[in-house]
């Protein structure tokens, strides 16, 4: 494969190549059973500025290569290879992808034969280790394209520099309060490609838009800083714009940046919430929920979680103790509340195929308060006996896929939200997301708010700076007695997982959602 520079269009060249190698593969290496390959290839370029003042701008680009091989005789173990490349690369790229085929193969096979010994001198122990399997897809061969009015990556760079530099400048001389401000843009077309031994061969191009807004406002002793993402798949008419679709609403970034100044400014004169003693009324509306869903419907229902693959630096899940112990089936939740992840919705956490080639669906988690299931990959499919679910995603093409996210989201429920509010007498309204504080099994959380009113005979009050909510989470689920019809879906740009950590894109959201909790305030 020839060329000076890396862009979106070798994949042309790279989806061709591919099924010859793993083909190649096949007939080699006598003991390999299953191998994909994965390839990521990105073109960037991003801007910030602070306080009025240009702070950073450039294009960059990237290359990366993932191999997964399964292999062994009497026992089968898996062995991966990845590598970030350059320019200086693209004349052997695919003798590299070779050499790296061979390699996830070599691990395998060393991996497999460790099984063997370990299973005779751990004893009972032994016992546990069993060959990888992954559960069966089927084969397919399909090209996806995410349109895009403006391709964000030929964008010129001093547009980003010009949108940037005025957003941050116009904060600056509208609002006195707010003594430093960060504004950011990152536009990028990102292009994956996986091939397996099995005949899969899938092709999906995503543009990507994702801006920053960090304010922080002052007034005597009190600090505000508050800070929000407007991220959306699609082109850059994003940040002029807006977005204006069925669930992701959004208004351009000049004006989502004024708005998160004049919020700081306000809340930096409100006073600050109070702590309750006992559980209280409290409505939560979709931004907030945007954490609430991510944190305790989200990340405890990825499987591997539920496995114990993380416990030794994320955590586990309630959900889940052991195979013969666990919530599935068990209601967790009022016949009011459901929960689902869906890579088809329009969120930032979209994509058709997972990073194993699996067609993306919808998984129900929670349906009327029955637990139901969780997102998986094909190989933790094969140990709980379900289906797979299309989850299994890296935050990049050298790195090892983990069971993601997609978008994962509170359902839809039937109640106008001011009607929800006119039928409380006391209690709180819990506005926009902040901090998190999770349990280690996710059986717990606190979570901070941008802003809470007090809510009484029916009617929003005075509003609250420095508040947030504290719960069971499954007496938080429990106690769920009205749910809006005001669905919004929002972006999750960085959340975390992994060791060492990958950081991933991600949709989460729900409507308004009333329940009991603590009210929780602070400095």
């Amino acid at each position: 494969m020839q060329g000076s520079r890396i862009h979106i269009g070798l994949g042309d060249a790279i989806k061709v190549e591919l099924p010859v190698i793993l083909a190649e593969a096949r007939r080699k290496f006598i003991f390999l059973r299953y191998a994909d390959i994965r390839v990521d290839i990105s073109e960037m370029q991003s801007a910030g500025a602070e306080s009025g003042m240009m702070k950073s701008s450039g294009r960059d680009y990237s290359l990366e290569l993932y191999v997964r091989a399964i292999a062994g005789s009497a026992i089968t173990a898996s062995g991966s290879y990845g590598v970030s490349l350059g320019p200086a690369d693209l004349g052997r790229f695919f003798e590299i992808a070779r050499e790296a085929v061979a390699t996830a193969y070599e691990r395998a096979v060393y991996s497999a034969m460790n099984k063997v010994e370990r299973r005779v001198s751990y004893g009972a122990l032994g016992e546990m280790l069993h060959s990888t399997e992954l559960a069966p897809v089927p084969p397919v061969h399909d090209t996806y394209v995410v349109p895009a009015e403006i391709i964000p990556h030929e964008v010129p760079l001093a547009r980003l520099e010009e949108a940037v530099r005025s957003v941050s400048g116009e904060i600056k001389a509208r609002y006195k309060k707010v003594v430093m401000n960060a504004i950011g843009i990152g536009a990028w077309t990102e292009r994956e490609i996986v091939a397996t031994t099995e005949g899969t061969l899938v092709d999906q191009t995503f543009p990507f838009v994702e801006c920053f807004a960090y304010v922080q406002a002052v007034s005597g002793k009190i600090v505000q800083p508050h800070y929000d993402v407007l991220a959306h798949q699609g082109g850059f008419e994003i940040v002029e714009w807006g977005v204006n679709e069925e669930f992701v609403k959004f208004p351009n970034l000049m004006d989502f940046s004024l708005d998160l100044a004049a919020e700081a400014s306000m809340l930096a004169t409100a006073p600050k919430c109070p702590t309750t003693d006992r559980p209280v009324v409290v409505l939560t509306d979709p931004h907030y929920n945007t954490l609430l869903s991510h944190e305790i419907a989200g990340h405890p229902m990825e499987l591997d979680r539920g496995l114990k693959m993380e416990t030794a630096y994320a955590g586990r899940t309630w959900l889940l103790s052991g195979l013969d112990e666990n919530m599935i089936g068990k209601r967790i939740g009022s016949e009011l509340l459901s929960a689902y992840s869906d890579p088809l919705l329009p969120g930032y956490g979209h994509y058709r195929y997972d990073h194993e080639g699996t067609p993306a669906r919808r998984v129900t988690h929670i349906e009327n308060g029955i637990f139901r299931g969780f997102m998986n990959s094909r190989q933790t499919s094969a140990i709980l006996g379900d289906v797979p679910n299309g989850h299994y995603k890296a935050n990049g093409g050298q790195v090892m896929p983990l069971i993601r996210m997609s978008n994962t989201v509170f359902a839809q429920g039937t109640s106008n939200p001011a009607d929800m509010i006119a039928e409380v007498e006391h209690g709180y309204y819990i506005s926009g997301h902040r901090i998190p504080s999770i349990a280690e099994s996710r059986e717990n959380f606190r979570i901070s708010s941008r802003k809470v009113y007090e809510i009484r005979d029916g009617k929003l009050g005075e509003m609250y700076r420095d508040g947030g909510i504290m719960a069971d989470s499954r007496d938080f689920f429990m106690n769920v007695d009205a749910v809006g019809n005001d669905f919004r879906l929002y972006p999750i740009a960085s959340c975390g997982k992994g060791q060492p950590m990958q950081v991933k894109r991600l949709g989460n959201g729900g409507p308004t959602i009333r329940s009991r909790a603590w009210l929780v305030g602070g400095e």
